[in-house]
């Protein structure tokens, strides 16, 4: 198997996951033909997911996101417990990830770089205040803190901008691996996808379910589940 191959001769292996490494823990994407852009509400899910329509209509905000975004009775799957023991292993530097899902952490992954956020940190708008998933998937209408404000996910929205520290980190990580496995991602989001372009290491790995503008410049396509493929690898 190729990508055992490449593994095995790998000193610093990162991963830079997209919605498709969490679809297998049942975890819904958004461009896919069931995704969440497929499926009718009042609004677009890209305009119900915007920092305007947060703040204008806060209420219906929560009723999607509650809905749709809180999945808190997945579980991780094959692909991200493989990640957990090949960081255990120390050959994956880091995990980079565009999910929301808090999935990465629960297998067991230490480094993770949440380039969206996560679901499960909550803060009040006003004291700052944390709250859990839980909290908001228990909470009805909007969210309140105990202090009147209004509770925010810490996931980046349409028109807000990514976390300056953590992209220049997971910058750093991709420029400084040999090995960049992407996985289930199309790599149309940006400025997520335009990571890529940093890596200078020997091996591009791309594991994704359908063909991407990116397959020609990969040193290896599979165009497979990622975690049934990254279940195949055997840690040595």
């Amino acid at each position: 198997m190729e990508l055992q191959q490449i593994i095995d001769k790998s000193h610093r292996i990162v991963f830079f996951g997209g919605a498709g490494v969490s679809t297998e823990s049942g975890i819904p994407d958004f461009r896919s033909v069931d995704g969440l852009y497929n499926q009718k509400y009042d609004y677009p899910p890209e305009q119900i997911l915007s920092h305007t329509f947060f703040m204008r209509h806060t209420k219906a905000f929560y009723d999607f996101y509650r809905d749709k975004m809180l999945c808190l009775t997945a579980k991780p799957n094959k692909a991200h417990y493989k990640l957990a023991e090949m960081e255990r292993a120390g050959i994956l530097s880091s995990v980079i990830t565009q999910n929301i899902d808090g999935l990465h952490t629960a297998a067991g992954s230490k480094k993770v770089l949440e380039l969206h956020g996560s679901v499960h940190r909550n803060y009040c708008m006003d004291c700052g205040k944390f709250y859990t998933a839980e909290d908001i998937l228990n909470s009805t209408g909007i969210p309140k803190c105990t202090c009147g404000g209004i509770i925010k996910p810490d996931v980046v929205l349409y028109e807000e901008g990514l976390d300056d520290k953590t992209v220049t980190e997971a910058v750093r990580e991709i420029s400084q691996c040999d090995t960049l496995i992407i996985a289930g991602t199309s790599l149309t989001v940006y400025p997520a996808a335009g990571m890529v372009r940093y890596f200078q290491g020997d091996n591009l790995v791309l594991i994704n379910r359908d063909k991407t503008s990116m397959d020609g410049s990969c040193d290896l396509v599979i165009h497979d589940k990622v975690g049934e493929t990254l279940d195949k690898i055997v840690i040595k």
